[in-house]
């Protein structure tokens, strides 16, 4: 095992200690992972500078239904999609911090690592309810928030509470050539 600050990866994670760590986080049941995921973690790294994305899987997204696959299964096929990417760790960390809560996952990464800089990335279809996301607010003072803009959603993510509240230095709009696929339409497949 390998140590981030005082925090343990249990991946193969080659650290530099003396340089601010920036790091992504792309949560979701990943159900399943694909092409879209990689593109906008991709698009992080490039456009943030960013030395690792992390995959926080989920075992369920309490805003949707029950995943189509098992926990296990997701994990599995995620680590196999991204194993190319070296710069892609995924995880599942729910146990490790007694929580599915982003702010809860965002605390156990800062506890003993105060220097590092979090890009917390999600779609714009998410912003649409991030203000029903426990403790949102804290999440957006701790960390960097990346939309990713999706095919449907720019409009009403704009309009949403969370985009007219929140400071928008911590948060980006980013505007790319989208990848038109989602889980819910690989899972209709």
């Amino acid at each position: 095992m390998k140590f981030w600050g005082k925090v343990k990866l249990e991946s193969k994670l080659v650290v530099n200690l003396k340089k601010n760590l920036k790091i992504g986080i792309l949560g979701g049941t990943f159900d399943p992972a694909h092409k879209g995921h990689i593109k906008i973690s991709k698009e992080s790294k490039k456009r943030f500078k960013l030395d690792y994305i992390i995959w926080a899987i989920t075992k369920k997204n309490p805003f949707k239904k029950k995943s189509i696959l098992n926990l296990n299964s997701r994990i599995s096929f995620a680590k196999k999609i991204t194993k190319n990417e070296k710069f892609i760790k995924v995880n599942f960390y729910e146990k490790k911090i007694n929580s599915n809560k982003t702010i809860d996952l965002i605390n156990y990464f800062k506890k003993n690592n105060k220097m590092l800089d979090i890009y917390f990335i999600i779609g714009a279809d998410n912003l649409i309810n991030f203000h029903k996301w426990h403790k949102w607010k804290s999440i957006s003072k701790k960390c960097n928030i990346l939309v990713f803009d999706r095919k449907g959603y720019k409009a009403k993510s704009l309009k949403s509470v969370t985009y007219k509240q929140l400071n928008k230095r911590s948060l980006s709009f980013i505007k790319f050539n989208k990848v038109n696929i989602s889980s819910s339409k690989l899972r209709e497949i």
